[in-house]
């Protein structure tokens, strides 16, 4: 059996990716933060209806607790699968905050770039070690770092990080590449996640305007990203490597 390690899967989008992941017959180890009842809650539902998962704990700003977390996925992958490597990893804990550029505190700047870029950057260095030949890597970025979204004044630095996981991406296709492993990225637009204290939750009067800019004429759900993720660690993306797909629904089109 094929293991996928999804990160910041405890709602939303990660959610939804290790779901459709598992749906596919591929193990899956989530991680959490804070939400440990949602990645367990997430494990229960794929073991329910046949699969195999592990929730396991991670602090994506903290690179300090890598090596150990590293160690913890080893042993799930001994003690579960009987295996000592797994296949995909999927980039997907972040978190959110806007302001302004000339109201940025740099703690707050600092701690998007731990979680947004160094976070996935050193994690995946980390890891590399026990994926197995052949496998993927999905980072998930932003339209807000693409150049057709149109700006949003105030998500400068979050954007800023996101840009560089979609430029980073690139560079581990490259750099991957001789070991078969694929990386791409995916660019969710705007998707009713738990980001930003569940920002759509507490301020739903955004909604009619965020998809009033829509093709569709909707906001994004966790599940047209999810989707998507589990397509791309699937083995019909095999000859897709370096690519960063835009998944927004038609935003601003």
């Amino acid at each position: 059996m094929k293991v996928a390690i999804v990160t910041g899967a405890s709602s939303g989008i990660g959610q939804s990716a290790a779901i459709r992941i598992a749906e596919r017959g591929t193990g899956v180890i989530l991680t959490y933060g804070r939400n440990r009842l949602g990645a367990e809650d997430a494990a229960a539902a794929i073991e329910k209806e046949g699969g195999t998962a592990v929730a396991l704990h991670l602090d994506l700003g903290d690179s300090a607790g890598f090596d150990a977390f590293r160690e913890s996925v080893a042993e799930a992958l001994r003690t579960i699968w009987s295996r000592d490597t797994f296949d995909h990893l999927v980039n997907n804990a972040g978190i959110a905050q806007t302001s302004l550029i000339e109201d940025t505190e740099e703690e707050d700047f600092d701690r998007l770039m731990r979680v947004l870029l160094k976070g996935p950057y050193f994690l995946t260095q980390r890891l590399l070690p026990l994926m197995a030949d052949g496998g993927s890597v999905v980072n998930v970025s932003s339209s807000a770092a693409t150049a057709t979204s149109g700006l949003e004044p105030g998500y400068g630095a979050y954007a800023a990080m996101k840009g560089g996981l979609s430029v980073l991406t690139r560079y581990m296709a490259k750099e991957f590449s001789p070991r078969g492993i694929r990386v791409n990225a995916v660019s969710p637009g705007a998707t009713r996640t738990r980001l930003g204290d569940d920002a759509f939750t507490r301020f739903p009067e955004v909604v009619p305007a965020i998809a009033a800019k829509t093709a569709f004429g909707r906001v994004g759900e966790p599940d047209d990203v999810g989707s998507l993720i589990a397509t791309l660690v699937g083995d019909e993306s095999r000859w897709i490597t370096a690519q960063d797909i835009e998944v927004s629904g038609g935003y601003q089109l």
